[in-house]
């Protein structure tokens, strides 16, 4: 089994040995596949990865060669059968057999639409335990090390705008379960970092306010406020708006209301 990872500094291992090519072409066409496990990967999305919209004529020749050189890699770690078992050649393309590869992206992925299931279902420690273990995935930025191309740059994006929609969803949780306390300093460096982000910049507000900091909750909208007129000449969103009148009138409706169900922190 290969084990590849792209959620930070890429990765891949096979029987205890790293296979990652040094090389920075071979590592996108690695990268990409791998994103792609069990899904055939053309030969025309490869070199349009490589080369963008104007190959070499040796375009074909070349990547023929990364390929064989992924293989060669992969045929030190496998323990039976070969590499061509493990990174196929379809009609027109290659895949790496989803049986035989690990790839963290992929898992991720998958345990982001648990979380967001239970999230959606109202199991807010259940979707705070499985969110939790997505985000563990990471460490650091989705490729952080492989040169990409138009496709890679599209999977490095949809990854990181993924990545801040779960951490949306685990602190959701958290807020129903009333963790507002632990909360503050974390969300007051994602709204920093995040300055015209009103999601973050609301459950900021939410924290402050149930931690008994009203003024700063409204501080905070101050500054989203300023920011984004001075950035874009917008107001807030009606949400947010509502979510400031709410803290004004200190609405009973953001009190924290404690759950049935008692949350223990995972180990």
């Amino acid at each position: 089994m290969l084990e590849i990872n792209v959620l930070g500094p890429m990765e891949a291992t096979g029987a205890g040995r790293c296979i990652a090519p040094t090389a920075a072409k071979p590592r996108q066409v690695l990268a990409l596949l791998a994103l792609r496990a069990g899904e055939v990967v053309s030969v025309s999305t490869l070199v349009e990865e490589i080369w963008g919209e104007k190959p070499p004529r040796s375009a074909l020749t070349t990547l023929q060669t990364y390929i064989l050189q992924l293989r060669r890699l992969i045929g030190h770690v496998v323990l039976s059968g070969s590499a061509k078992d493990v990174l196929l050649t379809r009609y027109n393309g290659y895949l790496f057999s989803p049986e035989d590869v690990m790839v963290d992206a992929q898992l991720y992925d998958g345990l982001v639409d648990e979380a967001n299931q239970a999230s959606e279902n109202g199991d807010h420690v259940e979707a705070y335990r499985l969110a939790r273990q997505a985000l563990d995935l990471w460490s650091g930025d989705a490729l952080v090390d492989v040169l990409r191309g138009v496709h890679l740059s599209i999977e490095a994006t949809r990854l990181e705008q993924s990545r801040l929609g779960l951490l949306e969803t685990r602190i959701d949780a958290e807020l129903h379960l009333g963790r507002h306390h632990m909360l503050l300093g974390e969300l007051a460096v994602l709204v920093a970092r995040n300055p015209l982000h009103e999601n973050f910049c609301a459950k900021l507000m939410v924290a402050l306010y149930r931690s008994g900091q009203r003024w700063r909750a409204l501080e905070v909208y101050q500054r989203v406020r300023t920011e984004l007129a001075d950035e874009l000449g917008l107001e807030p969103s009606a949400r947010l708006q509502q979510l400031q009148h709410a803290i004004l009138s200190a609405d009973p409706a953001l009190d924290f209301v404690a759950p049935t169900v008692l949350f223990t922190q995972p180990t």
